[in-house]
């Protein structure tokens, strides 16, 4: 059993540590309502007190409920934001993009980009850092958007699963509405991850963590675990892992 307890002061002290390293004094990130960025949120009201900013950007397909939730948060633990709603720049690229409108993952990717625009442009403004809200699931999934909501300048729960992120809430005391609500990416109305992606955390989380420690595609399943579940895992792995490299840069050494 992992002391969920130490792993928060040991964030807390990791985002403080990079900050200063990087020479700045103050963080950055969104806030979408869901236990991610809220876990991120407190995390960093811990490491920095006032010297953050949190920003909700709602999109068109937005829930009421992500709003007040996040808004929730920022009041419960006194976090400083502001609201950048996405509507116009979203209509103006579902009047340019043709076929945008009837797809929904690309909807979410553009979305996603237009937060990374509007919070890097916030951390040139203000000096300040952006702090990733990707946990180590979405990561190793490849479920988050290239040069979307997978840019930051530093991830602090990027080796934490999904299922750690919960216990980690329950510690930080993140409202209860963020903590009981399904993850879901606000896609659409009734928008699921777990329905999108096929499974649940619970099961990737743990093929995910057997494979970290070794075990093999037999081992696994001798423990019972979905055949089906793992080899989704495995590909999934596999045809996303562009996703958490750099760029590829063709080498002309010796020419």
């Amino acid at each position: 059993m992992r002391n969920y307890q130490k792993i928060i002061e040991t964030l807390v002290d990791f985002l403080q540590k990079k900050v200063k390293e990087k020479g700045f004094k103050s963080v950055v990130f969104g806030l979408s309502g869901g236990i991610d960025s809220a876990v991120v949120a407190v995390l960093c009201k811990q490491a920095f007190g006032d010297n953050i900013h949190g920003i909700l950007m709602p999109s068109l397909q937005s829930s009421a409920n992500s709003i007040q939730d996040a808004l929730e948060l920022c009041e419960s633990f006194k976090i400083p934001y502001s609201i950048c709603p996405l509507e116009k720049p979203q209509k103006a690229f579902l009047q340019t993009l043709e076929g945008l409108q009837d797809n929904p993952s690309r909807i979410g990717n553009l979305c996603a980009r237009i937060r990374m625009i509007y919070l890097y442009d916030y951390a040139f403004a203000n000096q300040s850092l952006v702090i990733g809200t990707s946990n180590k699931s979405e990561i190793l999934l490849g479920y988050g958007t290239i040069f979307g909501d997978l840019a930051c300048a530093i991830n602090p729960i990027g080796n934490l699963y999904k299922t750690e992120i919960f216990k980690i809430a329950k510690i930080l005391q993140i409202p209860q509405s963020i903590q009981n609500k399904a993850p879901s990416a606000d896609l659409y109305e009734g928008q699921s991850d777990e329905k999108e992606l096929g499974f649940s955390y619970a099961i990737l989380d743990e093929i995910m963590l057997s494979l970290e420690k070794g075990l093999s595609k037999k081992e696994m399943l001798e423990k019972n675990l979905s055949k089906t579940a793992i080899e989704f895992v495995l590909q999934r792995m596999q045809l996303m892992e562009f996703k958490r490299k750099m760029p590829e840069i063709a080498s002309l050494e010796g020419l």
